[in-house]
């Protein structure tokens, strides 16, 4: 009891001095009474989850809290994004009377059912009486692939264990799509839900440092204490531990941290100080850093790249951004931490190759399996990757794309990928065309996320499902739907962007020319 105390002082602190040098940061895209509202809930939260013996009394306590806030905030995507990870990922059987089961719970679900769920009832009844529910090309594949996923399995399970599955795709999948590209209409939504998943970044990232430091997983108890602990929690990289906080897992922290660098770079737009700008990256840097994720750190350059390349046309202005970038890299990689680093970067260091040696054997057996079953895959092709079982007792899927293909053949893949695919096109499609009309803000918004969405699907080639392949999706869609300006950058605005204005005016101009 006096350690688990001990670690809610210990996150309780580091989280404080976060909010107090987030607040004018966040007032920048986000209403203050959200802020006040949503930092209140945090601590009630994070309180409750580390001083209630069950995860029951926590959902006794947080569903009224959450449904509260979000029937009062202004973008309720917010709240779903700023509390996936308010306490750790542990997943509670529901009990049931009559049937053997019915479902797990966890806080992803718990957020569903509270805050977007009764968003989405709200927007539609607020729709024009008649007016048909219309379901984009996105929606579709979506959907036929949730209904391709419960098809194949149908002759080996129950119909009661298929009805499970796909009411938990509607909830899981379906319905986080569904909010993030109806509910998110405007950009001030869309930027407000950004800076929500950029502040749970920012929160976690000082404990992370701290975990990794001082050898001490601040969150490991709650899971303990519920009853689902988590075989996963100390990791190592070489000497060091890999920090998690309450993600589950190094990955996904790292995962987050490179996710919110990526939404930072269109939120610092807003903000009117260089240093402020500096001091947020370098605190999210810091989480991804001792994550020791490299498939992260990958993902990380390919959200500055793919960001530069799309968000800046001025040639002279890009060079020197690459050059500075390789000249940091360099200037990190001589020093101590930058050379432990090195030491566990793929193909490069000596520290865990074994991980890249099975992702290169996963990559040949999955192959050859997809072969054999190329349309609609095969339900039971685990039976022949026993050779990959590892000595933690699982088969480690740790591509996405192999995965899909593996169990629901290439017709599963061709629509699992087609959803983010086809919301890349529309928002590049918008890119260009707020290019065309001098939008510089949306134009750094577009680069902002689809470099966040191009980053997400190299990741999970390298690690398996993405939380946030369909969050990414679904603000892709409200980004593509919303209408650039067709008036310049003036006054404030101009102010904020000035850094691109340049650079993109000219390119304008030379689109524009006959």
């Amino acid at each position: 009891m006096l350690l688990q105390l001990k670690a809610l002082v210990v996150v309780l602190a580091l989280a404080t001095v976060v909010f107090m040098l987030a607040k004018p940061v966040c007032l920048r895209f986000t209403a203050p009474e959200d802020f006040a509202r949503r930092r209140l809930v945090w601590y009630v939260l994070t309180i409750t989850g580390f001083m209630s013996p069950s995860f029951w009394l926590y959902v006794l306590i947080a569903a009224p809290m959450l449904a509260w806030a979000a029937k009062k905030d202004s973008t309720p995507v917010a709240i779903f994004l700023l509390f996936i990870f308010v306490i750790p990922t542990v997943t509670v059987e529901i009990p049931s009377i009559g049937i053997k089961r019915l479902f797990d719970l966890n806080n992803w679900r718990l957020l569903g059912f509270v805050v977007l769920l009764p968003a989405v009832v709200a927007r539609l009844q607020d729709r024009t009486p008649g007016q048909p529910l219309r379901l984009s090309s996105m929606d579709v594949l979506l959907l036929l692939y949730g209904a391709l996923q419960l098809v194949l399995f149908m002759p080996y399970e129950s119909l009661t264990n298929t009805a499970r599955r796909g009411f938990l795709f509607m909830l899981d999948t379906y319905l986080v799509f569904f909010a993030c590209s109806r509910l998110l209409t405007s950009r001030r939504s869309l930027g407000d839900a950004m800076g929500a998943l950029c502040l749970s970044a920012a929160i976690m990232a000082p404990m992370a440092t701290f975990e990794s430091l001082r050898f001490w997983l601040l969150y490991t108890d709650i899971a303990n204490r519920w009853g689902d602990p988590n075989e996963f929690a100390w990791l190592m990289r070489g000497s060091s531990l890999r920090s998690m906080v309450s993600t589950g897992h190094a990955i996904t922290l790292g995962y987050m941290m490179a996710m919110a660098m990526g939404c930072w770079l269109y939120l610092k737009s807003s903000q009117s100080g260089k240093w402020t700008n500096l001091g947020v990256l370098f605190l999210l840097s810091c989480g991804l850093v001792f994550s020791y994720s490299r498939g992260a750190w990958l993902a990380a350059v390919l959200v500055g790249v793919i960001f530069v390349v799309l968000g800046s046309v001025n040639t002279a202005k890009f060079a020197k951004q690459v050059a500075l970038l390789v000249a940091v890299t360099a200037g990190f990689l001589s020093t101590p931490l930058g050379s432990s680093l090195a030491e566990s970067l793929p193909f490069m260091g000596s520290q865990n190759q074994d991980t890249v040696e099975y992702r290169q054997q996963l990559a040949e057996t999955s192959w050859a399996l997809i072969q054999q079953n190329p349309l609609l895959g095969n339900p039971f092709v685990l039976l022949q990757m026993e050779d990959l079982r590892q000595g933690q007792g699982i088969i480690d899927i740790v591509n996405a794309y192999a995965q899909v293909a593996l169990f629901y053949g290439l017709v599963g893949l061709a629509l699992y990928a087609g959803v983010s695919l086809i919301s890349l096109l529309r928002s590049y499609a918008l890119l260009r065309r707020s290019r065309a009309s001098r939008d510089i803000q949306m134009v750094v918004f577009g680069a902002a996320l689809i470099a966040c969405s191009l980053s997400n699907l190299f990741f999970m080639a390298t690690a398996g499902q993405s939380w946030l392949q369909w969050v990414l999706a679904g603000l892709l869609a409200a980004y593509a739907s919303l209408v650039p300006s067709t008036e310049p950058a003036t006054g404030a605005q101009a102010d904020r962007y000035r850094d691109a204005d340049r650079g993109q005016r000219a390119y304008a101009n030379r689109m524009s020319a006959p």
